[in-house]
């Protein structure tokens, strides 16, 4: 070929396409190997018999309790304020949501100290909920206010997506047809927004039963009363491989059972994590 353009040998621009490929399949074989060598050394008799501990049904038995009161409390604050934040401009939204973020890069063991100095005895409001009778740190409510500031951001940001979604035009079509904006909500938009919504809850309870630093921090690590499946990971650590094994893959397994869950309701769409 004449001119100024000339074919560009073949071999020639394969290292700098090789070299970015097999990195990105050393670090996908990094991500996978850890999880492969816990179910592979996790899920077998021994552990699975370490499930029927007391202790450890204890811890499974508190993190459902305090995971549920965390959903619920995520899906009666959260969705209004998801839905705000989704649909409405304001003074001050860009404060709002960097208050919702916030959680997510906050170290979790920093998150337990705020919370000390905000509820403890010595915090903030700490000698007015004294004087009410009210003691929170190291109590099961202790774990569910730990779990709700480091998961609730998870549904709030899936929830948001979803609400995203639904097409103004359709709500303003149910409102046309006479629905008031309280059926239009339920009718319309919820349906709609619905993947997003459970998407988001599923993320936020798997990272409420996950939640480790600021519950350590804020609630302690007393057996029966604020133990979670993590927390008795770290203590069976010291004492039983087995039962520690057999906690690591069952919150490896509910952790999986969740994403693939999670990404089948949102699609091709990107997670909210």
């Amino acid at each position: 070929m004449t001119g100024p353009f000339k074919p560009v040998p073949r071999g020639l621009g394969r290292p700098a396409e090789v070299l970015p490929v097999g990195l990105g399949i050393l670090l996908l074989v990094y991500l996978a190997v850890p999880v492969l060598a816990l179910l592979w050394s996790g899920l077998d008799l021994e552990t699975f018999r370490a499930l029927g501990d007391p202790p450890v049904l204890a811890a499974l038995g508190l993190t459902a309790l305090t995971t549920l009161m965390v959903a619920l409390v995520a899906l009666a604050a959260g969705t209004p304020l998801a839905y705000l934040l989704a649909r409405r401009e304001f003074r001050g939204k860009a404060v709002v949501e960097t208050l919702v973020e916030l959680p997510v890069a906050l170290p979790p063991v920093i998150a337990g100290v705020g919370l000390l100095m905000a509820f403890g005895r010595r915090g903030l409001f700490g000698p007015f909920l004294e004087s009410l009778g009210v003691v929170l740190p190291f109590t099961t409510a202790a774990v569910v206010l730990a779990q709700l500031f480091v998961a609730v951001p998870f549904y709030i940001r899936g929830a948001a997506l979803g609400f995203r979604a639904v097409p103004r035009e359709v709500e303003e079509a149910a409102a046309v047809d006479g629905a008031t904006p309280w059926q239009a909500f339920w009718g319309v938009t919820v349906p709609i927004a619905l993947p997003g919504l459970l998407s988001g809850l599923l993320l936020c309870g798997t990272r409420a039963a996950a939640e480790f630093g600021a519950t350590l921090m804020f609630a302690g690590n007393f057996p029966g009363r604020t133990q979670t499946l993590t927390l008795a990971v770290y203590t069976a650590m010291e004492s039983s491989l087995s039962r520690a094994l057999a906690l690591s893959a069952l919150l490896l397994l509910m952790a999986l059972g969740v994403v693939l869950g999670a990404r089948l309701l949102f699609g091709r769409e990107e997670l909210p994590a």
